[in-house]
This record gives structure tokens, C-alpha cells and sequence, in this order.
């Protein structure tokens, strides 16, 4: 599923040169809207239209207010330019948590107002999904993913990230993700492979991490950057053994790909959204917010775009072979790995974030 590791490192990373220009032509339209209409950043492609479908729309129809959308994404460096310059082209938007704590601790972010929400809907959201800068608005997840015209039904399978590791006993071609990027790298991989417990991920033990990096490298075909790359190699057949976006497996399979997921031990990943702060219209994005993270406004959503609810409560209108596709779905959930994007975002005293001491690390490892 490229665009959401691609989305979260054009929100890492782009300059403040596109940034600043990014929304630009919106600007004028949000700048001038009237009082309770939102600006929302729904994100482009079939991503956008379901954010559209599901719940822009329908938000409209019930409260009356007009909801212009931005088929786009929202940077860090956007989001300080509108704050600092108090001019707020845009109120809400789905944002990556290593973009959002930060942004939340300088003052760019309004708190979530929970008092809204009504006790069943607030229940069914995931307890690490409710943070004070935004709720988690849906689920995706790195999985290991086989060729099964190599791993046949018949024959051994790797199930663990210590058997991906184990090239003797489960000989194959390997590919794995980039870790060029931080936060989404193979790095809970590696620590899984090395006997670390799921509990005991964080904070990571980066040397460690990337001595099991060491040992599985000259067995991988490449290290794969974006969601299309590796969704190309299944459907080439360039590997037997893959790390993959769930999404993009999924993809292969409804076309008749020899492939098929292994959920266990998958890394789960998930965005917020999240409000500017010192906008015109928090009080209408707080109710946006709340109405996007309803059960059945998420339901609508999974049946349209193959990512989990982040309200587990969307799971009892959800047919269940939609259900089985989803990162999110409770049985897949309890053999997952959440990522710790608090940790990912924590700053040392050095200035950097964990995320960005991994990426300085790697671009030097990879290159040995």
C-alpha cells in the first residue's frame, strides 16, 4: 500500500520551499470561508474518494455545513506556516503520529475534545488510538507475505520473523522494506528474528537491530522503498519470501497472485486525525473529528478502501469477508506488532528523533 508510507515520508521530508506553496491554491478559498465551513485534508486517489464518500459527505448531510476538501496532503512544515502566520487554510487532516506529536508539543494542533463523543463510540476506539492530538483514523500493516508456488500447501512455511530469518530451513529469495525512512523500516523485523519478546520492542536496541540486520542482508534481493516497488516484485514473482504492505498483497490476490499473507506477527501501523490549531472552525472540526471515528461511518469506509477501523465496534456491520481483509480485524490485531510512534518521535539530546537517528544509521549501513 505505497501512498501511506509514501504519504507519511513526503510529511517527513518535504522542503519548506514545496511546503509553503503546497495548499496554495486552496488558500484563498479556505482563507475566505465563512463561519463553520471546513477546510479538510482528505488525501488523493481512491484513499480521498472513499475519505469523501464516507465521510464528508454524509457529515454534510447531517449538520448542514460545508465541507471543502483537499485531495492533497498536509506537511509538518505547512502546518507551522499556517500557525505561525495565522492564517489557517485548513482545519482538519490525516496526519502520521511522527509528524503530529511533535507538531502537538510546539502548539500547531488542537487537543481532541473526548467530552463530544458518546460512551459506546469512544469504547470502541483502540486505547492507543485516542491520543490528545488526534484519533487514529484507520489501520494498515507490514506482513510477511510467500510465494506459494514456492511455499506450497504442502511444504514448510516461515511463520515467525526468526524463520524469515532462517535461510537454511526455508531457503528463498528475500526482499525486504527500506528502513531509509525511520518510522515503517524492517527494524521490529529484525529484533522479532533475534529473540526480542513483542513486548519488549521499545525502546528499540538500534545496535541490536541492526546486528540482525547483518546477518539477513546478503540474502535479500532488495530493499524496497515505496508500495508499488514491492506490489511489482510479487507480481513478478522476484522473490518467494516478502515484508509487505498488506494492501498491496491483497491487491495481487483478488487478481489471482500466487501469493498469501502471513498476519502473525505483523507490524501495525496507523494515522490520526488531527485539527490545526487557532483555527476559524475548531468547534465544527472537533464534531468532524468525532463523526469520522463513529462505528458505522468507519464500516462505510472498510467497504471502500481495504484499511481497518480504528472503532472495532465498525466490525459488526463489516461483512466478514471484508473483515478478513483488514489489518485491524480482532484476531489479526492479537498477533500484530503496533508500531511505537511515540518512541519513533522522541527526541534525544542530541536534537534528533529516534526516527531520524535510524535513517542517519541505515543510509551509513546500507552502503557497507
Amino acid at each position: 500500500m505505497s501512498f501511506w508510507l509514501n504519504r507519511r515520508r513526503f510529511m517527513q521530508t518535504t522542503s519548506s520551499v514545496i511546503a509553503a506553496g503546497g495548499l496554495s491554491s486552496v488558500a484563498g478559498r479556505a482563507f475566505a470561508q465563512s463561519s463553520g465551513e471546513l477546510t479538510v485534508v482528505v488525501g488523493g486517489g481512491a484513499w480521498g474518494k472513499a475519505n469523501i464518500e464516507a465521510y464528508v459527505n454524509p457529515f454534510e448531510v447531517e449538520t448542514g455545513s460545508k465541507v471543502n476538501t483537499i485531495t492533497d496532503e498536509l506537511t509538518r512544515t505547512q502546518l507551522e506556516l499556517m500557525v505561525a502566520n495565522k492564517n489557517i487554510t485548513v482545519d482538519v487532516a490525516d496526519m502520521g503520529a511522527v509528524a503530529a506529536i511533535p507538531g502537538f508539543a510546539r502548539g500547531l494542533l488542537e487537543e481532541i475534545d473526548y467530552s463530544i463523543y458518546k460512551k459506546e463510540e469512544l469504547d470502541g476506539i483502540v486505547d492507543f488510538g485516542k491520543q490528545p492530538f488526534g484519533v487514529a483514523s484507520l489501520f494498515y500493516s507490514l506482513n510477511m507475505v510467500y510465494n506459494i508456488e514456492t511455499f506450497s500447501s504442502g511444504k514448510p512455511r516461515p511463520t515467525t520473523w526468526a524463520e524469515f530469518w532462517d535461510v537454511n530451513s526455508f531457503p528463498g529469495v528475500r526482499t525486504l522494506v527500506s528502513g531509509s525512512y525511520g518510522n515503517g523500516g524492517p527494524f521490529e523485523a529484525a529484533l522479532l528474528a533475534d529473540g526480542v519478546a513483542p513486548n519488549a520492542l521499545y525502546p528499540m536496541d538500534i545496535d541490536r537491530a541492526f546486528a540482525s540486520l547483518d546477518k539477513i542482508k546478503p540474502h535479500v534481493r532488495k530493499w524496497w522503498t515505496t508500495g508499488s516497488e514491492i506490489q511489482q516484485m510479487m507480481h513478478d514473482k522476484a522473490a518467494d519470501i516478502m515484508q509487505a504492505y498488506d494492501g498491496r498483497a491483497l491487491i495481487l490476490v483478488d487478481e489471482g497472485a500466487p501469493i498469501e499473507i502471513n498476519r502473525n506477527q505483523a507490524k501495525l501501523m496507523w494515522s490520526y486525525w488531527v485539527i490545526t490549531k487557532g483555527g476559524p472552525n475548531v468547534q465544527n472540526a472537533q464534531r468532524f473529528v468525532e463523526f469520522a471515528t463513529r462505528a458505522d461511518r468507519q464500516a462505510a469506509f472498510a467497504q471502500l478502501f481495504p484499511s481497518g477501523p480504528s472503532n472495532l465496534n465498525a466490525y459488526k456491520t463489516i461483512p466478514e469477508k471484508v473483515a478478513r481483509n483488514l489489518a485491524s480485524y480482532p484476531e489479526y490485531m492479537a498477533n500484530s506488532i503496533p508500531e511505537n510512534d511515540k518512541w519513533y518521535a522522541e527526541v534525544g539530546s542530541d536534537g534528533m528523533s529516534n526516527a531520524e537517528r535510524l535513517v542517519q544509521r541505515w543510509n551509513e549501513w546500507i552502503l557497507l
